[in-house]
């Protein structure tokens, strides 16, 4: 067959065998991390990583396909630019550490489609992950609109997952989901099913080749929808998917759509140990910092009462609240919460009494709002007061005159590209105010907590509220809060709202009040809401009420010393001269810790554990002896608090 005839049946079978483009090698400062990118035979981007020369992804694809042309496939490759080294510093008000430092290798991959449009593939390789992103150069005109994106993540047939199923839109108490609010699958086999069909959501925990992986995606500006991972039935390639078409306020977006230039969001592979994994701050080190045009000196993170978690509805009341700021006061906590239908129960003139009374005692005033339209039936209110900039504007004016913290927003119920330019709203307009801002029924935040420093905490979590709620949920509480370290809270705030120190009403909690208390250090949130209430803070020593006063708001650094995902966890957290080293055990039986102190520093130890029963909490001064390692034993659903001084 000569060149001509064989020319001729590729035009008429319409195959085209692309020229293959050169292969790029990216590597992490430390090499420990190499990613391949290259076109195949069709014109497909495509990408496998390496770590320390275990391939923990396969080839998997990268692309898009815009409404105006194809990105996935039929690209050529039209150049590369060199590897340039990113360094960036920043402080977080809300997170594992309050000063960061990000170092990658970046590298820029040129691509055109077969009808000559453009689009760039960008690499960040830090000695912790892969970050990458699609952009679309090009001058502001008419917005483009992206249909589908084929980002896959190949793992071995052998790898595992540690993964919360996304919840069917629509679906639940009053149609609220998805609210990020199921129990975590664990160690299942990567491809196994979703078992409600509707995908997985981030942070998405996976163990390959012996490491560990966890993605999520990051730097979200309103152009962009959420998206998830969803996989084939029972292939570990999993695929980046948009949203349910209900996950949007009525008649407005769903997918991706943009002028040009645009950025898609960040796709972050945390890449290593369970200590990468706990250590690492790669969810923020990607996200858009902070405007140095606006003034977040406001945004002060705290500890807060919260009254209707035990008492519901009924403790929405006047009397009932005072009662609360005073022992927010008395505890040395920077806020009370005062829950839904607060504008009725109570009144605004009344709460403004409330938030006079509590300034007197150095106490602000959070507000609970409903964020539903007509896109859910939620019957809680306030609600239709935060729809628009202009009722935003007259709301958030009388809260910031009325000296209001913060507001907690609840009930959204979507992640559609319209649902998050909503939450992007919404932080805008209450940074121009002075508000806090606490996101309840909530997307996962992605970082945002960088980008607006006011946003204190997302709950994007079945939280402990549930546990009040049904016993099934309190049996799962001590193997649920040991996967969270690892997946949920790894990155974003979250508003567990954890730590009931006595007891349940109508429930028969399966923890120790040691459990409990370890929580209140293990789990990061901004607005640290404790489930704790006044009369079951009277059954505590003095000693744990003057831990929980003392209890810090920020951390300076985070060491990961020991666990498994849903099973058990310590680490250490440290506040200026202090480490807080705290542990659960999520399992049914007895665990026996060793403890190495020496890299510590510490002088005196101080630790808090159970020891007369689940409703009783001990303090025991340790000796601190160089060399010596200490032992801990925590019993079935067990933890501890040690403060290293």
């Amino acid at each position: 067959m000569n060149k001509l005839v064989a020319f001729c049946l590729t035009v008429l079978t319409g195959s085209v065998s692309y020229a293959q483009s050169p292969t790029v090698n990216i590597s992490s400062p430390d090499k420990s991390i190499k990613v391949t990118c290259s076109l195949d035979a069709s014109g497909k981007p495509q990408y496998s990583v390496q770590y320390k020369g275990s391939a923990v992804l396969e080839t998997s694809l990268l692309g898009l396909v815009r409404a105006d042309g194809d990105f996935s496939q039929s690209l050529t490759q039209t150049g590369s630019d060199p590897v340039k080294i990113v360094k960036d510093k920043y402080r977080l008000e809300t997170g594992k550490r309050q000063n960061n430092e990000y170092t990658a290798n970046r590298q820029v991959i040129h691509y055109k489609n077969a009808a000559g449009g453009l689009m760039d593939i960008i690499w960040q390789l830090s000695n912790d992950g892969v970050a990458f992103r699609y952009y679309f150069p090009g001058a502001n005109g008419e917005p483009k609109k992206i249909d589908t994106e084929f980002t896959s993540f190949h793992f071995p047939a052998s790898a595992k997952g540690w993964l919360q199923p996304m919840s069917v839109a629509k679906t639940g108490w009053e149609k609220v989901n998805p609210c990020y609010e199921e129990f975590y699958e664990k160690g299942i086999a990567a491809g196994t099913p979703s078992p409600l069909k509707a995908g997985w959501v981030y942070p998405a925990l996976f163990q390959s080749a012996g490491h560990w992986l966890l993605i999520t995606e990051a730097d979200m500006d309103g152009t962009w929808c959420a998206t998830k991972l969803d996989n084939d039935s029972a292939n570990a390639n999993y695929h980046i998917a948009f949203p349910d078409a209900r996950e949007v306020i009525p008649g407005s977006g769903l997918k991706p759509q943009s002028a040009l230039p645009w950025y898609s969001p960040w796709r972050v592979i945390t890449i290593g140990s369970l200590a990468t994994i706990i250590e690492s701050t790669l969810g923020t080190d990607l996200a858009k910092p902070a405007a140095t045009t606006q003034n977040f000196s406001f945004a002060k993170a705290g500890k807060s009462a919260w009254s209707w978690a035990l008492l519901k509805d009924d403790s929405t009341v006047y009397s009932v609240q005072k009662r609360f700021i005073d022992y927010a006061a008395d505890m040395n906590w920077q806020y009370s919460l005062i829950d839904a239908d607060w504008d009725t129960k109570i009144g605004y003139d009344s709460i403004q009494l409330l938030i006079n009374y509590a300034k007197q005692k150095k106490v602000g005033i959070w507000l609970w709002y409903n964020s539903a339209g007509s896109w859910n039936s939620t019957p809680y209110h306030p609600r239709n007061k935060l729809l628009t900039h202009e009722e935003r504007e007259k709301e958030f004016s009388r809260l910031q005159k009325m000296g209001a913290a913060g507001a907690k927003i609840d009930f959204f119920g979507g992640d559609g590209q319209s649902m998050i330019r909503y939450y992007l709203d919404i932080l805008k307009d209450a940074t121009a105010h002075h508000l806090l801002v606490n996101f309840h029924g909530a997307t996962l935040p992605r970082g945002w907590q960088r980008t607006w420093p006011n946003l204190m905490s997302t709950e994007a979590i079945k939280g402990f509220e549930y546990i009040t709620f049904s016993q099934h949920d309190a049996d799962e509480e001590p193997t649920h809060a040991a996967m969270l370290p690892f997946t949920r809270n790894a990155f974003d705030p979250m508003d567990f709202t954890p730590m009931c120190l006595y007891k349940i009403p109508r429930i028969n909690r399966q923890t120790t009040s040691a459990f409990e208390l370890a929580l209140s250090v293990l789990f990061l949130s901004g607005s640290q809401h404790f489930i704790e209430i006044p009369e079951g803070m009277a059954h505590m020593p003095v000693y744990v009420k003057n831990f929980l006063r003392q209890l810090p708001t920020n951390w300076d650094d985070v060491k990961f010393i020991d666990g498994f995902p849903g099973q058990y966890i310590v680490l250490a957290r440290k506040a200026g001269n202090k480490w807080y080293i705290t542990g659960i055990n999520g399992t049914g039986e007895e665990k026996n810790l060793t403890l190495n102190l020496d890299g510590f520093k510490a002088k005196k130890a101080t630790i808090f554990l159970n020891s007369k029963g689940n409703t009783f909490i001990d303090q025991q001064a340790i000796p601190v002896q160089p060399g010596k390692k200490q032992m801990v034993t925590l019993g079935s659903h067990d933890g501890f608090v040690m403060v290293l001084e």
